[in-house]
């Protein structure tokens, strides 16, 4: 079972695999139907589409970030939908980082499955590695019964985020609250895409690219010691990831996961959600 990431060698390998499901989640935040237009045109062979908006978030509510968490009987029913059961090796892979690969796996294992995996460097390293792509039609999954439950302790609410900072867990270091947005859009500076900027008093920025080198996830050791850092005192059990709308802290939850380090959770509304109520508090950089 592959339960982390996987190797563009290992997957290749096993593309016969029966009990194989290759997921496509190439998405891109400014132009969200290029991703499903490229798999049209070409795709890992055998890899079905899973779009980040449609398939892996809920619709938006008033109150909610971006991507809100998918309603989990609807997201079982599309699991199913694509042949995944829990007899099922399901590998994800998006354009390249990881980081929408990392939402489903971080979803798959929400739901109780393990058997879930990222491939490491993504389609881009399967076309460095002068790997075939498939650009026919490709033939309808066969549907399986998909069985999962919502793993109430891997996510962490706005409420509860609330009462935290509102107990001063957060600014005292007793709880850790990890930020996987860039450095210059948690300082406040260089905001894009949400209408506030800043980030939640207390909480430590580590960008996700940091996971990064070269397209590819870092070794263990270096997760390790670097996620040990930004954890200071605290074991990974107290800690939260959050974004900008719960993706990106997939990865980070990933890679936490990578270094030995299990247990944290997500804060899966993140920023987007946060700023929706005025009166929460931001900090920013000077």
């Amino acid at each position: 079972m592959f339960d982390t990431l996987i190797s563009v060698p290992e997957l290749a390998q096993r593309l016969e695999t029966p009990t194989l499901v290759i997921l496509d989640c190439r998405f891109d935040l400014a132009r969200p139907a290029w991703g499903e237009a490229a798999y049209d045109e070409a795709r890992i062979p055998r890899a079905r589409y899973a779009h980040l908006e449609r398939d892996l978030s809920d619709a938006l509510r008033p109150d909610s970030g971006r991507h809100p968490l998918p309603q989990p009987q609807a997201l079982a029913g599309r699991l199913g939908g694509w042949g995944i059961d829990a007899g099922v090796q399901v590998v994800a892979y998006d354009q390249g980082p990881g980081a929408f690969a990392a939402r489903l796996w971080w979803l798959l294992r929400w739901l109780g499955h393990r058997a879930v995996a990222v491939l490491d460097g993504g389609l881009a390293a399967w076309q460095a590695a002068g790997l075939a792509l498939e650009t026919a039609t490709p033939a309808a999954p066969r549907p399986r019964h998909f069985e999962g439950r919502a793993q109430a302790g891997e996510l962490i609410t706005t409420a509860q985020l609330e009462q935290l900072l509102g107990a001063g867990q957060l600014t005292s270091g007793e709880r850790v609250l990890i930020d996987a947005r860039s450095a210059d859009r948690f300082a406040g500076r260089n905001e894009t895409i949400d209408p506030v900027a800043g980030h939640i008093p207390g909480a430590r920025n580590h960008p996700f690219t940091d996971n990064l080198a070269d397209g590819r996830f870092l070794p263990a050791a270096a997760l390790r010691e670097r996620y040990l850092s930004t954890l200071g005192q605290q074991q990974p059990e107290q800690a939260v990831c959050m974004c900008g709308s719960g993706v990106t802290a997939c990865h980070t939850l990933l890679a936490l996961q990578i270094a030995g380090l299990p247990g944290a959770r997500l804060y899966g509304g993140s920023w987007s959600e946060w700023i929706r109520d005025p009166a929460h508090p931001v900090a920013a950089d000077a």
